[in-house]
């Protein structure tokens, strides 16, 4: 497979859902968080647009999204998170599994990712992933194996204040198994909103303990 050529699919694919400013549905608000969706065109399901505001910068932001270590430290809807393979500085393949939510009605799910930062003009990052089959980590029985159509986040910086970002994230998650498509679209939204609350509350965190070490 040609991870290089994906990768930098993904991530024009990822820009694009960023500038369509149409046919989104406003989903759910809350905690100055906007979670929008709109049909997907990859399965039956919906592309999830979630947007904040984010007080850090955006070279640090990405950094704290994108690389494994810093992933596990926040991110409360998973188990696990562990790179697989290094294709190069920007591209990795990931294993990722996830918590059950929505009160347990939903059990975890297991994923292969191919995940890659692309620098962008004007200081925006986009970081981008989607669904791989990798031979070297076949589904088991102990997960149901979901698959991640092109799904990523952007990151730039907040024109009144350059040390805050601007988050705007995309979900297409095809979590298979025999879930009803209405369970997914209830639980969802609010899903959204706790994994961006996780990302400020990672970053406040993690601030406050260079901060303490700086001292």
């Amino acid at each position: 497979m040609d991870y290089k050529a994906l990768v930098q699919q993904t991530a024009q694919e990822i820009l694009g859902y960023y500038q369509d400013i149409s046919g989104w549905k406003v989903v759910k608000t809350s905690k100055k968080i906007t979670v929008s969706s709109k049909a997907s065109k990859k399965f039956h399901g919906n592309l999830y647009r979630v947007e904040g505001i984010i007080p850090e910068s955006t070279s640090k932001l990405s950094d704290f999204l994108y690389k494994p270590e810093n992933r596990v430290t926040w991110d409360k809807s998973l188990k696990m998170y562990s790179m697989v393979q290094k294709i190069d500085s920007d591209t990795f393949i990931c294993h990722t599994i996830t918590q059950s939510f929505a009160m347990g009605s939903i059990s975890p799910r297991d994923f292969i990712d191919l995940v890659y930062l692309k620098h962008c003009e004007g200081n925006m990052d986009i970081i981008s992933s989607t669904s791989v089959d990798f031979p070297a980590y076949p589904p088991s029985s102990n997960y149901i194996r979901g698959c991640n159509h092109a799904c990523g986040s952007v990151c730039s910086p907040l024109q009144e204040n350059p040390a805050y970002s601007k988050l705007v994230m995309f979900v297409q998650t095809e979590m298979r198994g025999k879930l009803a498509p209405s369970i997914i679209e209830a639980t969802m939204p609010s899903n959204l909103v706790s994994f961006l609350l996780n990302v400020k509350d990672g970053v406040k965190t993690q601030n406050s303990i260079r901060t303490w070490m700086s001292s």
